[in-house]
């Protein structure tokens, strides 16, 4: 049987792209508005990736017919980790991704997106898209895929449609016999391509921050439990604190969770009186006291921890799976190597996400980072590619 073909949209360097390949399908086109993308793209996987944005026109006329159209739509808009506006403008790029695929009319259309898109108010573009599929003839079928089901040592966890319109239906997106761990994919790999690591310098609060943190935890102020170390156990770094002003602290970061004044976020600034109430008339002194170290800040007449970030220099650990990798994967301040004090490089990520050795990525390091963080790992797009394979006869 010749190989189902596929056209790609918002293909990025083509991580989606390479799971289908790999799973006995021929890509046809390839379209993302990035060009360094497309550069990388047409440097690993072939010729017939150009430069086009979507949000502007249409495809040109005459496209290649094809079975499967695979739309992995930028997702920014969408995720929890952004501002989630629901008009974000990245948001209308879904349905932009449904028209084209409509437009070119194959057997089965793909989209992959975060699981944010599936929760509150934009929840809508998903059954929107649903709607406008069905309406065109399609059936659907949403399914959450997680990466570590896919071979992938990372809890990544991506919403998938499929749409089809055939005699059968597709499998649901299968999972393997066995998850996988980080180190298994971090092993041998000095000389790979793509690998430099960047060692800390010993002089550096970085380096000294990155001392106290051991697998699995992370700076972090606004949370208790093992997994997080505060700045406040980092005196060389951060200044030192007594044992009172640690107690304010502690104090602080449970009562803001604890006692809302708001419906949104999951904290808020504490009132002196309530400290006052939990630890005695001394607590002011301590606030004060902290508040001119850095620690606290003043929000109109209540206090609320100065770092508030949920969580940087996130070492990860061997035995069990990645964090997500995104963007920011090569900056220790967010994520810090297994055993060594640095960051990942730009092979190590790709390792993670799934990509073979074989491909090698080119032009700026940031943007090397970035297009790995935004790509579907090629064994997810494998796992998607193999569900629908046997109902394109």
């Amino acid at each position: 049987m010749a190989k189902p073909q596929f056209v790609s949209l918002f293909a990025g360097c083509g991580g989606m792209d390479l799971g289908f390949v790999q799973a006995g399908f021929e890509p046809v086109a390839a379209y993302d508005n990035w060009g360094a993308a497309v550069e990388n793209y047409t440097s690993n996987i072939g010729g017939h990736a150009e430069v086009w944005d979507l949000s502007i026109s249409r495809l040109p006329s005459g496209e290649k017919k094809c079975d499967v159209v695979i739309a992995g739509s930028p997702c920014q808009g969408f995720s929890t980790a952004g501002k989630r506006k629901v008009d974000d403008p990245r948001n209308k790029l879904l349905d932009a991704a449904i028209k084209t695929s409509i437009d070119l009319n194959p057997k089965v259309i793909v989209l992959e997106n975060v699981l944010g898109l599936l929760s509150g108010e934009h929840r809508i573009y998903w059954d929107n898209a649903c709607k406008k599929l069905s309406k065109a003839g399609y059936k659907t079928l949403t399914q959450v895929v997680d990466a570590r089901d896919c071979g992938i040592p990372q809890t990544r966890r991506r919403v998938v449609m499929l749409a089809w319109r055939t005699k059968k239906d597709p499998e649901p997106i299968g999972t393997v016999n066995k998850r996988v761990t980080l180190a298994s994919v971090l092993s041998n790999i000095r000389g790979v391509c793509n690998h430099h690591p960047v060692a800390l310098q010993k002089d550096s609060d970085d380096f000294r921050i990155a001392q106290k943190i051991a697998q699995g935890q992370k700076l972090c102020d606004v949370r208790g439990g093992s997994n997080a170390v505060h700045t406040w156990d980092i005196p060389e770094v951060f200044g030192e604190t007594t044992a009172r002003e640690k107690h304010v602290l502690v104090e602080v970061m449970q009562i803001r969770r604890r006692v809302r004044s708001r419906d949104y976020g999951d904290a808020d600034p504490v009132s002196t009186r309530l400290l006052v109430e939990a630890l005695g008339k001394t607590a002011v002194h301590d606030i004060n006291s902290l508040v001119d170290k850095g620690f606290l800040k003043m929000v109109n007449d209540d206090v609320d921890l100065k770092h508030g970030f949920n969580g940087k220099y996130r070492r990860l650990k061997d035995k069990g799976a990645s964090f997500t990798v995104d963007t920011k994967f090569g900056d220790p301040r967010y994520f810090l190597h297994p055993s060594q004090h640095r960051g990942l490089t730009v092979r190590e990520a790709a390792r993670i996400q799934g990509f073979p050795d074989a491909y090698v990525f080119q032009g700026f390091v940031r943007d090397q980072y970035k297009m790995i963080g935004n790509a579907v790992p090629p064994p997810m797009g494998k796992a998607i590619a193999s569900a629908i394979r046997s109902i394109l006869v």
